[in-house]
């Protein structure tokens, strides 16, 4: 096989323009429908908007993919999950036999469903379920030095937009990215901070369910992971080098290709937003291509999302990741569409009109 390549300076390619006209027959349609207006609330609006990102005025998402990226966190050793970091293979493996919340949720929708490993701490044998991208055992400890080199996060950044190209390349409609690595909520909180320009106490949550004192030790290594590569006022690529996960970069990347191919995505919760605003503030122009799935119950992710001006789908108080939360709003999405292509316009029902 072929190995993916993109030319030099991707990242900073031009994404392309959701289609006005699909936009605005859409919106003309909508207003035939036998209801009144506004009835439907933000599915209205979501499905204008989906039929201009897919270019036509009746949209659909008869093809979903969805794609897990999974590496450890050298973070972790600090103890600021609950769970060790063998969990983060352990759950690859449980991923790709089918038996993880997203898997269940995948099958349910019938997305098109892949798992990559990037990054566990030790490496697993091989597993033709499971795409192997390994760019070492997991990140680095990014309170004592940088997460990853750069060659790390650049190829990181392209596994990602490999997966998306694959995903087109196979008839996707949307596009899902999750995440498995055990700390990843530290390394988020951290760039969510650095970001936002916010204190770190203001984003960090219980992860995967830690205590209060362990709480407090994540804040404090985040505050000292800061201050330790802050010098020099570093830029968005550099801060994801010093204070990234090798699975967030990949969602970087995925993003940003998403615009740059037209491919609309459903991000998900707290680790997934906190992509989506890096890949935003490396290209502004890509932010009409991120629909949000959820509000999850992390602290920070209430404040991603405010940062981005997303109006999530659900708020059910879940905090898995995986993609979990996107894949149970991706139904939303497709209820939407359905009621905008299937509901009977006035004229066809004979149903008299707003004014008749």
């Amino acid at each position: 096989m072929t190995p993916f390549s993109l030319p030099a300076g991707w990242l900073a390619h031009p994404v392309r323009s959701p289609s006005a006209l699909a936009q605005s027959q859409a919106r003309a349609h909508q207003e035939q429908l036998t209801k009144p207006a506004g009835a439907l609330g933000e599915l209205e609006q979501l499905v204008i908007r989906l039929a201009g990102l897919q270019g036509r005025a009746q949209p659909c998402i008869d093809q979903c993919h969805i794609s897990i990226f999974a590496a450890d966190h050298g973070i972790a050793a600090a103890g600021v999950s609950a769970y060790p970091q063998a969990v983060t293979a352990q759950m690859v493996a449980n991923f790709a036999a089918g038996g993880a919340a997203v898997s269940v949720l995948a099958r349910l929708v019938g997305a098109r469903f892949d798992v990559v490993n990037l990054g566990t701490l030790h490496r697993p044998d091989p597993d033709p379920r499971v795409l192997d991208r390994w760019l070492g055992p997991g990140t680095a400890d990014f309170s004592q030095q940088a997460a990853m080199t750069v060659e790390q996060r650049d190829a990181a950044l392209l596994a990602g937009a490999e997966r998306l190209a694959q995903a087109q390349a196979a008839g996707c409609d949307l596009f899902v990215a999750g995440e498995m690595g055990i700390g990843n909520t530290s390394a988020a909180t951290a760039l969510g901070a650095v970001l936002l320009e916010r204190d770190p106490e203001q984003l960090a949550g219980p992860g995967t369910g830690i205590d209060a004192q362990s709480l407090g030790r994540k804040v404090a290594l985040i505050r000292q992971a800061i201050q330790l590569h802050g010098a020099g006022r570093p830029d968005v690529l550099e801060w994801l080098r010093c204070l990234g996960g090798f699975e967030i970069a990949a969602m970087v990347g995925a993003y940003l290709h998403a615009g740059q191919r037209g491919v609309p995505v459903l991000v998900d919760g707290f680790i997934s937003t906190l992509a989506a605003l890096l890949a935003v503030r490396l290209n502004p122009a890509l932010a009409p291509w991120l629909l949000y799935g959820h509000c999850s119950a992390e602290p920070g992710h209430r404040l991603l999302l405010q940062a981005l001006e997303a109006r999530p789908l659900l708020a059910l108080g879940m905090r898995l990741g995986e993609g979990s939360g996107a894949a149970l709003a991706l139904q939303v999405v497709r209820s939407a569409c359905a009621l905008h292509n299937e509901m009977a316009t006035f004229a066809g029902a004979g149903v008299a009109g707003p004014g008749a």
